[in-house]
């Protein structure tokens, strides 16, 4: 059983904590989900992706390479082209992301009430 004083429960959470915010993020888990279709190139993958800026899918895929989720691949040819996939790891992670996201589906009418309940109750505060 855990206890507020254990310093490697402390530790292990901050652990997970720190990966958590590395991969959780909105874009991470929509490129994820993007790239668990095929392979993409950057600009098939931006319009896949939707509303994403050129900085943001960069830094995005970035930082998904730099933790193992996506391979990135260079065809030397001119213009270089660059195609990006998810590694085998990434696909391990697709699973937990796309069952996030159905949990989401089904669970959005609720949220939407909860945030309509207590827009009420702090009107009436």
């Amino acid at each position: 059983m855990a206890t507020p004083d254990n310093h490697a429960d402390t530790a292990r959470c901050e652990h997970i904590s720190r990966l958590l915010a590395r991969i959780s993020d909105k874009w991470s888990m929509l490129v994820v989900r993007v790239l668990g279709r095929g392979p993409l190139r950057f600009n098939a993958l931006r319009r896949e992706v939707g509303e994403i800026s050129q900085k943001v899918l960069a830094s995005t895929l970035r930082d998904l390479e730099e933790n193992g989720f996506v391979s990135r691949t260079v065809t030397p040819v001119t213009p270089p082209q660059v195609e990006y996939a998810l590694t085998d790891l990434g696909r391990d992670f697709l699973q937990p992301v796309q069952t996030l996201a159905e949990w989401v589906l089904a669970n959005s009418p609720r949220m939407d009430r909860a945030r309509i309940e207590y827009a009420e109750r702090r009107a009436r505060d």
